[in-house]
């Protein structure tokens, strides 16, 4: 119930950063290409290490 003080596991963290690499691609998706993709393919890898943790 109250996670104030607990820490955060491992697929917590990598899931935050997986969403934040996301919004980020999503974001520069309009104004420069290279770099969306390159966070697309951050997130990606990210994704992946997620599932072999499941």
């Amino acid at each position: 119930m109250f996670r104030l003080f607990s820490k955060k596991s491992e697929k917590d963290k990598l899931y935050e950063q997986y969403q934040k690499l996301l919004k980020e691609s999503h974001s520069l998706s309009t104004t420069n290409r290279k770099q969306s993709d390159q966070k697309a393919y951050e997130a990606e890898e990210i994704m992946k290490r997620l599932e072999q943790l499941t």
